[in-house]
C-alpha cells in the first residue's frame, strides 16, 4: 500500500525510533538488586518494554499495579531509569537515515509517546536527530494518553497538518488504535517490541514495515 499526499509522519518513541529496552531492563534489574533478588537477562524485558513500569516490574516481580509494593518499586525504577536514561539506548538501524530522507522530501515529522515528559525530554535530547522534530508530545502533554487520539491530534495542531495528510507509525496496538481514531494513516512497526502474544494482523494497521527504511517505499 502506498500513501499519497503525505505531509507529515508521526512516530511512537520506544520500540519505533529508539531501542530503549536495554536501559529500561537495566533499571528494572537495579530494582531487583536493591531487593536482594537475582537480575534477569535484558532480553527478558524486550517484549514488555512498551508497557512501561507495569510491564517491566510485572516481568521482574510477578506483580501488577494493584499490588501494595508496586508504588515503591515503580518509584525506585523511575529513579534508576532517569539516572541512566540513554546509557544503552540506541536508534534502530535506519532511523536516522529515514529522518534525513523525510526532511529531504519536505515531510515534517514528530513524536507522540506515552512516555512522561520527565523522561521524554532528556532521552530525546541525547540524540541529535530529534532537534529536527517539529513536535514532541509526551504521555502527560494532554489529559489523555494513547490509545486516545488526543496526543496525535495535539501533534497535528502543532504541525498544522490535517490527519488525512499524516501517517502515524508505532509498535503497539494502542498506537494503531490512536492513529485510526485521530484519522491518520497507520503503520505497524513489526521490528519493535510489539508486546506479548501480539497478532499484528488483528491491529488493522493500514500497512506494516519490518525495517524503518521500508516506510520510504510507502511514500514513493
Amino acid at each position: 500500500m502506498a500513501f499519497s499526499n503525505t505531509r507529515a509522519v508521526l512516530f511512537d518513541l520506544d520500540g519505533t525510533l529508539l531501542d530503549s529496552a536495554p536501559d529500561l531492563g537495566a533499571a528494572t534489574n537495579r530494582v531487583l538488586q536493591d531487593q536482594g533478588r537475582a537480575q534477569l537477562p535484558l532480553e527478558r524485558y524486550r517484549a514488555v518494554a512498551g508497557a512501561g513500569a507495569r510491564g517491566l516490574l510485572g516481568e521482574a516481580f510477578g506483580i501488577g499495579p494493584d499490588h501494595h509494593d508496586f508504588p515503591v518499586l515503580r518509584d525506585a525504577f523511575f529513579a534508576h531509569y532517569e539516572a541512566n536514561i540513554a546509557a544503552l539506548t540506541t536508534a534502530f538501524e535506519g532511523v536516522e537515515l529515514l529522518i534525513s530522507e523525510l526532511r529531504n522530501r519536505g515531510i515534517a515529522w514528530g513524536v507522540v509517546t506515552n512516555k512522561a515528559h520527565r523522561f521524554t525530554e532528556p532521552l530525546t535530547q541525547s540524540f541529535a536527530f530529534f532537534e529536527t522534530a517539529s513536535a514532541v508530545v509526551s504521555g502527560d502533554t494532554t489529559p489523555h494518553a494513547k490509545p486516545h487520539p488526543e496526543p496525535i491530534l495535539e501533534a497535528l495542531r502543532r504541525l498544522q497538518v490535517p490527519p488525512s495528510a499524516c501517517i502515524y507509525v508505532g509498535d503497539d496496538e494502542r498506537d494503531i488504535q490512536a492513529g485510526r481514531a485521530a484519522g491518520t494513516a497507520t503503520v505497524a512497526a513489526a521490528y519493535g517490541y510489539l508486546g506479548q502474544k501480539s497478532d499484528l494482523s488483528a491491529w488493522n494497521a493500514h500497512a506494516l514495515i519490518n525495517h524503518p527504511l521500508e516506510l520510504l517505499q510507502l511514500l514513493d
